[in-house]
């Protein structure tokens, strides 16, 4: 039996763009490269337009790397992750820790595809990441992100709940600080959750406290390793504190998580949701503390109906790697290319009711795409590693 065509996978967020190819046998991800994202982190002060548009020569450059790989030039198709709403026709809508402020809604799809020549699906980074955690018959749950930004999805019924547009699922822009001096989040508004709670809000936040409370700072281990400059305190730096359980350092932590608990008590409290997976970079890098730390804040918060027990057992760690946007990429697209059905004539190109499907968080089971003929194909089902 030949081997199963790999899928290009990429994932585009805020600070890192990864790429690799995702083997649909083994559902892993081979052939992996991180660099940093050409978005407003490393061009603060460019216009919109011209990050738009190196972000997307970003990913057709990476495109072209592993399609020229002797595993790549056998692919069938390309998924791509990206922070940020997407619509069903696989535009980006906007992407605030991406290229900041509001602008025209990129066509990302139809470029890339008129590009590379193979069929391309752009989903929202959150909604990719969640089908590496979900099956058709998956409790409910909800995805949380913490990272450069906060976001999230829920998964209840077989799908991700979205509207056409790709909005839902942006607890990140929720604002819940009204102070006019609150935090600036990177869409322009002020308080918003990923402002305050993200691994960039809590990196500025121990920054300020560092400045303010001198005395606090000097007895922290972050004092240390930054000759006492609150401006060389780092994200990796503060991960490591709270690790190790540095006073200060969870203490900088706090009123983000505290925050975020909010977030959570409400979505609850709303729809009933009672399994919430914690992922993204900043999370993941504190681990188990982190978990920890939050399910404390949420049993402060309480959510209506449970004890303190069930509250705290809503909340777990996602699997520690940063891979969840490439594989639920991958899985998502070829979930739909194992049941599609043969291109009568000319070139194949991706069906705009699969894409749709996707994008608009149908589970993958259910919407087709054409894609190029491959060998026989086992349809193999994949489980949740949850």
């Amino acid at each position: 039996m030949a081997a199963e065509p790999p899928y290009v996978v990429l994932d585009i967020g805020g600070t890192t763009l990864r790429a690799g190819l995702y083997d649909p046998a083994s559902g892993a991800v081979t052939h992996v490269r991180r660099q940093p994202a050409q978005g407003i982190g490393a061009l603060p002060d460019a216009p919109v337009a011209e990050i738009q548009r190196l972000v997307t020569a970003q990913l057709g450059a990476e495109i072209d790397r592993l399609l020229a790989t002797d595993a790549g030039r056998r692919a069938r198709g390309i998924a791509i992750a990206f922070a940020g709403p997407v619509d069903i026709t696989g535009r980006v809508i906007t992407a605030p820790t991406v290229w900041g402020r509001r602008a025209a809604p990129l066509p990302l799809r139809e470029l890339l595809e008129s590009r590379h020549g193979l069929p391309v699906l752009v989903v929202n980074d959150l909604t990719a990441a969640t089908w590496r955690y979900a099956t058709p018959d998956s409790a409910p749950f909800c995805l949380l992100t913490v990272s450069s930004g906060i976001g999230n999805k829920v998964f209840r019924d077989g799908r991700v709940l979205l509207d056409r547009d790709g909005h839902g699922g942006e607890l990140g822009h929720w604002r819940c600080d009204f102070d006019p001096w609150a935090p600036l989040c990177d869409c322009g508004g002020r308080g918003h959750l990923g402002a305050i709670a993200s691994g960039r809000g809590a990196l500025a936040a121990a920054r300020r406290a560092a400045t303010d409370y001198p005395g606090a700072f000097r007895a922290s281990s972050l004092a240390g390793a930054t000759c006492e400059q609150a401006a060389a305190i780092t994200n990796e730096l503060l991960a490591a504190a709270v690790r190790e359980g540095d006073a200060f350092a969870v203490n900088a932590l706090k009123p983000g998580l505290h925050h975020l608990a909010r977030a959570i008590s409400g979505v609850f409290t709303a729809i009933g949701v009672r399994r919430y997976i914690v992922i993204g970079g900043f999370a993941l890098a504190i681990g188990p503390p982190y978990a920890e730390l939050l399910a404390t804040e949420l049993e402060r918060v309480g959510c209506f109906g449970l004890d303190r027990r069930e509250t705290r057992r809503m909340v777990r760690l996602g699997v520690r790697d940063d891979d969840s946007g490439l594989i639920g990429a991958g899985r998502a697209l070829h979930a739909a290319a194992r049941t599609a059905p043969e291109p009568a004539d000319g070139p194949p190109g991706a069906a705009p009711a699969a894409a749709a499907g996707i994008a608009a968080g149908t589970h993958p089971d259910t919407p087709r795409v054409e894609l190029p003929a491959a060998g026989e194909d086992r349809g193999d089902r994949v489980t949740s590693p949850t």
